[in-house]
């Protein structure tokens, strides 16, 4: 079982991709805005993340490259989820260390495929 950080500001995206997470028999952690998710991804240590990038405080972007850049957190696979949907969106969000780049809405069994690619073991 791993242990997935879903850090996103709309409560029923969250709900959703925790939905799917637990499904995959997977432990699902939360943080509300970019702010939170670095303080959780640095206390928890998850084996993934599953970043939106439109949020307060500190956006998805921003969050990337602060988790990215820790070298307590570096190791942690990051999955942009957003909105954002052009090419140099998904150019940037990779250069600030996301391993992956998924556009809301997003469909099940692409959110499965990419947590399966990117989980270690």
């Amino acid at each position: 079982m791993a242990r997935i950080l879903v850090v996103d500001d709309s409560p029923s995206q969250a709900m959703g991709m925790k939905r799917i997470i637990e499904k995959l028999g997977h432990e699902a952690l939360a943080a509300e805005d970019g702010a939170a998710g670095v303080e959780v991804a640095k206390k928890e240590l998850p084996d993934l993340i599953l970043m939106d990038v439109v949020m307060p405080n500190l956006n998805g972007f921003q969050a990337t490259r602060l988790i990215a850049k820790d070298p307590t957190t570096a190791h942690i696979p990051i999955v942009l989820v957003t909105t954002k949907d052009q090419e140099t969106d998904k150019v940037w969000g990779l250069r600030q260390g996301a391993k992956a780049y998924l556009t809301k809405p997003f469909n099940e069994a692409a959110l499965v495929k990419v947590i399966a690619e990117l989980l270690p073991g």
